[in-house]
């Protein structure tokens, strides 16, 4: 038998094509097994952001298949039902009859179901002298059953995608925790570094999450956080480390100052004047720091890293550096590779790469592995950053040529 037929609406409800052309794909997918009414219901619970449909809508669509005589739905027999609205309401939980029409309609709407008016609009049936059903007039399930598999694919789709987005969350409730305290534990006990700076980096992530945020930009967040969980304790590792060399009888006091003057987690500017001493130069294991250039001619040749200071402005070496970080970390620079440039480069000069970087970050295509290039050729005395500067300076239309 034809499990639908295309039907216009009583009364002034319009005929919109929208319908009639579900009407037709109802009819022309027909399924020939019988579908368990409850697991379609269950499915189209599932599905429901997806459909667009109410938790009232869902009820009401309960009451029409409680209304269904058989368990599964089946091509071989009429898929109307027929109740009046006095006694769909008492299946709906006792809703008012003015959301029962809503949700009906919006039953229409999602393509659950199908209006078979009859030509005074009443819901009825005429039966034969056996008893059964010869034609019905009311609401056809025939749309649910011929829908039962996409339906069932749309619940998976939306139980997994509940699943990442419950698994995201997690990640993220876990990540802010560790990055919080991680800061509270360092501003408390006095480890070195602009912890202010970080602290603003972490506020701002957190700002950055709506009150009901979705699955993006969860992940995004997390991203960012990760990152700076990264960072913060690359950074304790190194002070650890320092301090443990710090304690070793072995290592004289300029020793040790030279080292930390070359660790990332200072923040404050260094001008090498001097050669540095040979017990030095040999711990580092690594070529002479490339020139540090004036912060004014940096600023100049570099505009866009002001954006990251605070309060959109830079005024020293330390916050030109606490900007870096944030510009890494926007980059996509691994906290590795960072560390490594500073080491090599020094962190004011890794700082002014990072500022270059972000004045071409058009045209590169992976931050990273263009720092991590540029450290490598600085190791090996092959890069400078005077001919980089001049050029932006140029192209941000500074003609003069200044020497660091």
């Amino acid at each position: 038998m034809q499990i639908g037929s295309v039907t216009t609406p009583f009364g002034r409800r319009p005929a919109k094509l929208a319908l009639v052309k579900r009407q037709m794909e109802t009819r022309d997918s027909a399924q020939h097994a019988d579908i368990d009414k409850w697991k379609v219901f269950r499915d189209a619970c599932e599905a429901r952001t997806l459909l667009g449909l109410q938790d009232r809508a869902l009820a009401v669509l309960s009451a029409l298949l409680s209304f269904y005589p058989e368990t599964e739905l089946s091509a071989e027999r009429s898929m109307i039902v027929f109740p009046s609205n006095a006694q769909l309401s008492v299946r709906a939980h006792g809703i008012s009859g003015r959301t029962l029409r809503r949700c009906l309609a919006a039953l229409v709407e999602a393509g659950l179901i199908e209006r078979h008016d009859s030509p005074n609009g009443k819901r009825y049936a005429h039966r034969d002298s056996d008893g059964d059903i010869e034609a019905a007039f009311g609401f056809s399930l025939a749309p649910l059953y011929a829908r039962a598999a996409e339906l069932a694919g749309t619940a998976q789709l939306v139980a997994a995608e509940a699943r990442l987005f419950k698994r995201s969350r997690e990640a993220l409730t876990i990540c802010r925790r560790d990055v919080r305290k991680l800061i509270t534990a360092a501003m408390e006990e006095g480890a070195s570094g602009d912890w202010l700076a970080i602290e603003a980096i972490y506020l701002e992530l957190v700002g950055r999450l709506p009150r009901t945020p979705d699955r993006q930009t969860v992940e995004s967040v997390l991203d960012e956080m990760q990152m700076l969980r990264d960072e913060i304790l690359n950074r304790l590792e190194v002070q650890m480390k320092s301090e443990t060399m710090s304690g070793n009888p072995g290592q004289d006091d300029r020793h040790i100052q030279n080292s930390n003057t070359d660790s990332i987690h200072e923040l404050e500017p260094r001008f090498e004047t001097k050669q540095a001493a040979p017990d030095t130069v040999k711990s580092r294991q690594q070529s002479e720091p490339i020139k540090s250039y004036p912060l004014g001619l940096v600023l100049k040749a570099c505009p866009q890293i002001g954006d990251y200071g605070p309060g959109g402005a830079i005024s020293s070496w330390r916050e030109l550096m606490a900007a870096a970080v944030v510009v890494r970390s926007m980059l996509g620079v691994s906290p590795s590779a960072y560390q490594e440039a500073c080491e090599i480069m020094g962190p004011e000069n890794a700082a002014v790469t990072i500022a270059c970087i972000l004045e071409r970050a058009g045209q590169i295509h992976s931050a990273g592995g263009y720092l991590r290039d540029l450290t490598a050729k600085a190791g090996r005395g092959e890069f400078s950053l005077g001919p980089v500067i001049m050029a932006l300076l140029r192209a941000n239309g500074d003609d003069s040529r200044r020497s660091a």
